[in-house]
């Protein structure tokens, strides 16, 4: 291309980039400002130095190119408007049911139970639980036995040490082992129940738990 042709076209192009701005704040070359570029291009070549044959079949092919991506383009963001619609299907049927998630936070409800796993990363001689009030006070421990690596499961019946039921309310659960290095708090999993659900726009969903407030789907151990 000349440079008087490559200046035209570059005008042209600029152009194209400033209605598109204004229409839709894209500046993004489309397949029809291609093909407009293109023909613009041919209508003012230098007659004395004509475009080669294999420039221009080049440019078809790129042109050809560029609307089949618009196109897969297009089919991609369906697949993915699909995905997102049983994603948000999928996880609005998870409100109301248990879940076991990470925490060292219970709640006691109605039914005067805290429930969950403890993470055993070796095997040990003993795994003791520690009940604290919302006050940091201990309220009860509960010595469960030697474990092998593993998950170990523990269930609270939401009374003290002398057998008083404690009230409803948010209780911090310590799970701690005995090795020969010395003591080691191990992490927990405790059973929520789920609330409601949020879809965020990137598709990501998060659980909300009562009391214990939110957590993402990923994250979740279990669904009961």
């Amino acid at each position: 291309m000349s440079a008087v042709n490559a200046t035209q076209a570059s005008d042209i192009l600029g152009q194209y980039r400033t209605q598109t701005n204004e229409a839709s704040g894209n500046s993004e070359l489309g397949k029809n400002e291609f093909m407009e570029l293109m023909l613009a291009q041919l209508k003012n070549q230098n007659p004395l130095e004509p475009q080669d044959n294999g420039e221009f079949i080049s440019q078809l092919a790129q042109f050809s190119s560029l609307e089949e991506m618009q196109k897969l383009a297009g089919t991609v963001e369906d697949v993915a408007g699909q995905f997102r619609s049983t994603q948000a299907l999928q996880a609005s049927a998870m409100v109301g049911k248990t879940v076991l998630a990470p925490s060292e936070v219970g709640i006691l409800g109605a039914e005067g139970e805290i429930t969950g796993n403890i993470q055993v990363p070796a095997s040990t001689g003993g795994v003791r639980l520690s009940i604290q009030s919302p006050g940091g006070e201990l309220v009860r421990q509960i010595d469960l036995g030697s474990s092998a690596a593993g998950v170990k499961s523990f269930s609270w019946d939401g009374k003290d040490g002398n057998g008083n039921s404690l009230p409803a309310g948010p209780y911090k659960i310590v799970a701690e082992a005995s090795y020969p290095q010395g003591s080691m708090q191990l992490p927990t999993m405790v059973s929520a129940n789920v609330d409601s659900v949020s879809l965020g726009k990137n598709g990501s969903v998060t659980l909300n738990l009562a009391g214990m407030g939110s957590i993402a789907l990923s994250d979740v151990k279990q669904i009961n």
